[in-house]
């Protein structure tokens, strides 16, 4: 086989004169004749062959040369000389070509279902799922494959730069509930029993630190038996650090400075302090804890002045639970967006719209009011629920900032599905406003931001339990540890006050990595266990390995996790995870080019002690 001495994307003018070898796919078939123009493309670029029915030294090579397609896999040796014809400007290689003296056809391909380029359009993503060895040939997906490598490569230099130790830890573990659906896997050796895949692998971190490891980390295979969407697979890869001896701040200090290396070495761009924001903030000024701050559409909580009108809807809200605290998630608020300009724009059928749509997150609908100029020149109220308002105009206008062009949207319920609802329509309503700006991989605005002391319980809205909002292993803020600590399981005003000391780094609307301070005191951890509804027995069997860890001697320790996949959709600029991963599954977890999930032989079954149940059919 000819052996390439360059690759397809290295060739110069400095080249010209040069007898070289490369190797790779026939990118395109141009034939003029007694010239045969074809373009050779590797990972590297492309390059330009020439075939000249004159200059070949062998009709058999020409042959040869005339039957190539696209998509076959050739080596060709040549000399390099200036294009003809001019320069082509797209390509790096553009100046220059190859006459072609010598090929040799290493691969013939049979009629690709497409071709890999990103010129035209793309098939469907079931096809190219299915095909995903073409797909991938593609220079977009190449891109995003060099990309990948160059960000984990950063990451790695960055951590050992920083006293980090690279550590591997278990696949298959044990089961524990960490908050989503496991991966189990049976084992043969002790029949009955399981494995399960790790979600993250959080337990054996701490123990790390237990062990004296002082600052680990991991780019690890993670994975999650949850219904997949845009930005989530069931198996996917996260960057996992722990360290010894730190408070939240000393790891907030760490995680800027990677985010910061990691952006300067993928993009070369210069990325300035984050900002810092309160979880109660984020909720109660953009309804989420992720905030896209890159556009000002902030929510309003207007209950005090709503409490004053007479209109029943806001009333009705308002009784829900309001003698509890602000913050209560039962407590009834009315919330509210002031859109600029939204008066001549959000039409009554897009508004209508709205009601629909928060529907969709348990509210009841939206109310409206424009704000527009009356023939006094003054504001005035116009449609949806102006009458309620006109009495109390004057302090409408002054509590909301309304001008004439704005409309305002409001959203009445109780406080956990008013600010949900609100934040969903405040970003859709920037949608539709055209107030996004474009993504930072295209140009626009990179906003960074730390959002910190998050609530360390919820309710779970099926159960009504008391959940972990970040993970069991989270440790209360330090101000609040006495207060944790007193707490009573049934003391639900005091349980959803304590404050946690987590945070989580947002990149335009988007959290790529969440983190805390972790447990380190036995005591603190079986309080923990014991609100979440676990008994001493239930906590021993599922965590006694952590929990006998933390009897020996446990240093305070803090960590945090990174999505890869989701940083690398930022930094090419997609939102769809399945463009960042080599192999990717579909929606429903189904691996379309190798046909996994599949099903396996009785005779497997019968060695893992496992009966396949499928359902019984329906009924015709």
């Amino acid at each position: 086989m000819i052996r390439r001495t360059v690759t397809c994307g290295a060739l110069r003018d400095a080249h010209i004169g040069q007898t070289v070898s490369l190797n790779g796919w026939v990118n395109s078939y141009r034939d003029h004749g007694n010239l045969i123009f074809i373009d050779l493309r590797d990972r590297y670029g492309l390059t330009q062959l020439v075939f000249d029915r004159e200059d070949v030294a062998s009709q058999e090579k020409m042959d040869a040369a005339d039957k190539l397609r696209n998509e076959d896999v050739i080596a060709v040796t040549g000399l390099v000389r200036t294009r003809t014809g001019g320069a082509n400007p797209k390509l790096a290689t553009g100046t220059i070509e190859i006459v072609v003296k010598d090929l040799e056809v290493l691969s013939k391909t049979a009629n690709p279902p497409f071709l890999p380029d990103d010129l035209g359009k793309l098939p469907n993503e079931e096809i190219r799922l299915k095909h995903r060895y073409i797909d991938l040939r593609r220079p977009k997906m190449q891109h995003t494959l060099g990309l990948r490598h160059r960000v984990m490569q950063s990451t790695r230099r960055y951590f050992d730069e920083n006293g980090f130790l690279e550590v591997e830890t278990p696949i298959l573990y044990k089961s524990t509930p960490e908050g989503a659906r496991e991966f189990l896997v049976p084992n043969r050796h002790v029949p009955g029993s399981w494995y399960a895949l790790p979600q993250s692998p959080q337990l054996f971190k701490q123990i790390l630190m237990v062990s004296g490891c002082d600052r680990y980390m991991q780019i690890c295979r993670c994975f999650r038996d949850e219904d997949p969407r845009a930005d989530r697979q069931a198996e996917f890869s996260q960057i996992d650090l722990e360290m010894s001896f730190v408070r939240r701040e000393h790891v907030m200090e760490m995680m800027e400075g990677f985010a910061r290396r990691l952006w300067k070495d993928a993009l070369g761009l210069d990325v300035p302090k984050f900002q810092v924001m309160a979880y109660r903030d984020a909720m109660e000024n953009y309804g989420i804890d992720r905030p896209d701050t890159r556009y000002d559409l902030k929510t309003q909580d207007i209950s005090e002045f709503a409490a004053k009108m007479d209109f029943g809807v806001f009333k009705t809200a308002l009784e829900k639970g309001k003698d509890r605290p602000k913050y209560n998630s039962k407590k009834g608020v009315v919330k509210c967006i002031r859109v600029p300009g939204g008066a001549d724009k959000l039409t009554r059928k897009v508004t209508d719209g709205y009601t629909e749509f928060v529907k969709t997150f348990g509210a009841g609908g939206v109310a409206v009011v424009k704000i527009i100029k009356g023939e006094d020149g003054q504001p005035k109220l116009d449609t949806g629920i102006a009458k309620f308002l006109e009495p109390l105009k004057a302090e409408f206008l002054a509590v909301t900032g309304a001008q004439p062009g704005d409309t305002i949207l409001f959203v009445a319920d109780a406080y956990s599905i008013a600010t949900k609802a609100i934040g969903e329509l405040r970003q859709k309503v920037a949608r539709d406003m055209d107030m996004v700006p474009k993504p930072g991989a295209e140009g626009g605005p990179w906003n960074f931001l730390w959002v910190i002391d998050f609530p360390m319980f919820e309710r779970n809205k099926e159960t009504g339990k008391w959940v972990a909002m970040h993970h069991p292993f989270t440790s209360p803020r330090d101000d609040q540890m006495q207060a944790f600590l007193d707490a009573d399981t049934d003391d639900e005003v005091t349980i959803e006050a304590i404050v946690s000391a987590g945070y989580d780094m947002v990149v335009n609307g988007s959290e790529i990595a969440g983190g805390s301070v972790r447990i380190h005191s036995q005591e603190v951890q079986s309080k923990v266990f014991k609100l979440l509804g676990m008994t001493p027995e239930s906590a021993k069997e599922k965590f006694s390995f952590l929990l006998e860890a933390l009897a020996f001697g446990a240093p305070p320790h803090a960590g945090i996790a990174f999505g890869l996949d989701r940083l690398i959709m930022h930094l090419v600029g997609t939102d769809n995870i399945r463009d960042v991963i080599a192999f990717p599954k579909t929606q429903i977890g189904q691996d379309l080019m190798t046909g996994a999930p599949g099903f396996v032989t009785e005779a497997q079954l019968k060695d893992l002690y496992v009966k396949n149940v499928l359902p019984e059919p329906k009924p015709a």
